[in-house]
């Protein structure tokens, strides 16, 4: 099968996030599968920018368009992907003619790159697919604001309609969206759903060493007979840290060592907090390599990932971190209210409600005082849960079944 993937924000080992689409198709090229991928030579999630062309990466093929830098989600933004759709609608005939997809996939998180799609698509006479992977417009108008009047609301919205028409099949990483997308014209038997995942060649062998100031850090902890809570990764808004840190306040006097890693434009105003409060049971660290994640994970008592109260979860969840930790069979405290909970799907640990430090803080307790054995077994259960439905191998076979 010969799969055209464009996915506006593409990345990969060499260039950063976002990971899915290379993983995804370095499965389908392990099993035979023919894949271009088509992105911008600019996305505000990489670490590294492409130049403008062609590029093999690991038997993938890939496809730079070259657009504009932006910061923030303002014109620039906009006209970063005005010019990315320009450019690949010109190309639309040479894709269909040169490359002979059997498959379009658009796959760029907002919905506009599925009218490029639907031309390459008729063009080739291939099966056309929508992937998403957070709803839009529903993500700008509920999490920021923007009202459904707006122009480019208007234009997402046309977008959604369009894909849910025309489409042949829709791949969602959320569980839940199917009342949405049926209200915007989708026939449901096109729906499938392939979450997001692991790669378990991450975790296979002994993971890398800690940088020398963190593991010192957990070693002395628990030296010191604490319990450690561990978080890794990104300090933002979304990730409600100010409640982990109320409940850090809460429980200073209590046997328990906090440690935050990551980075994100709220770490420096957690980091004063931590300072002005004086929480000495909470420490923070700068990122650590992907490859070291497994020896924190192992390292931690319970692992922390919370939520703020925000009914766009009503659509689910699929977060990368709290695959990382049922991988690492770490027990997981999970801070949320959502269409859908994988640690209690996997009975992997507690789930409490979100923007709650009082709840945090007596789940912590209740996980911290079941004997080692059983969050050892709650750990396992989480790695086994992860092994069967979250692996790349598991997921790029359901992604072809979907759209074969």
């Amino acid at each position: 099968m010969r799969l055209l993937l464009i996915n506006h924000y593409a990345g990969s080992p060499r260039h950063g996030m976002e990971y899915r689409p290379y993983y995804l198709a370095r499965e389908w090229v392990r099993a035979g599968h023919a894949v271009q991928i088509v992105g911008a030579t600019y996305s505000h999630v990489r670490s590294v920018q492409p130049a403008a062309g062609d590029e093999l990466i690991d038997g993938i093929a890939y496809r730079w368009l070259a657009t504009p830098r932006y910061r923030g989600n303002g014109v620039g933004r906009v006209l970063n992907i005005a010019v990315f759709l320009g450019r690949l609608w010109r190309q639309a005939g040479h894709w269909a003619r040169h490359f002979r997809p059997d498959v379009v996939i658009a796959s760029s998180t907002y919905p506009m790159d599925f009218w490029v799609a639907r031309r390459i698509a008729r063009l080739a006479g291939a099966r056309l697919v929508h992937e998403i992977h957070d709803l839009w417009p529903a993500s700008p108008i509920e999490l920021s604001g923007m009202s459904p009047a707006h122009p480019f609301i208007r234009l997402c919205q046309k977008a959604e309609d369009d894909a849910c028409r025309d489409a042949d099949r829709v791949v969602s990483m959320l569980p839940k969206v199917a009342g949405h997308l049926a209200a915007h014209g989708l026939d449901p038997a096109k729906l499938h759903i392939v979450p997001n995942g692991i790669v378990p060649e991450d975790w296979a062998g002994a993971p890398a060493p800690l940088v020398p100031a963190l593991a010192a850090h957990l070693a002395a902890q628990r030296a010191q007979g604490r319990t450690i809570v561990g978080y890794a990764g990104s300090h933002g808004e979304p990730n409600a840290l100010d409640v982990l840190l109320d409940a850090a306040a809460m429980m200073k006097d209590e046997p328990f060592a906090f440690v935050l890693v990551g980075s994100g434009h709220e770490k420096a105003r957690l980091a004063r907090r931590v300072a002005d409060e004086r929480l000495a049971n909470v420490a923070l660290f700068e990122p650590i390599p992907k490859a070291q994640i497994p020896a924190l994970l192992a390292a931690v008592d319970i692992a922390y990932i919370g939520w703020k109260r925000q009914p766009l979860y009503r659509f689910g969840i699929a977060p990368n971190k709290l695959m990382d930790y049922m991988m690492a069979g770490a027990p997981v405290l999970h801070s949320v209210e959502a269409g859908n909970d994988p640690v209690a799907e996997a009975g992997c640990g507690l789930t409490v409600a979100p923007e709650d430090a009082a709840a945090v803080a007596d789940g912590l307790r209740r996980l911290a005082a079941l004997p080692a054995g059983a969050r050892r077994t709650m750990g396992e259960r989480g790695r086994a849960f992860v092994m069967a439905h979250h692996t790349y191998p598991v997921l790029a076979q359901r992604f072809i079944e979907a759209v074969s």
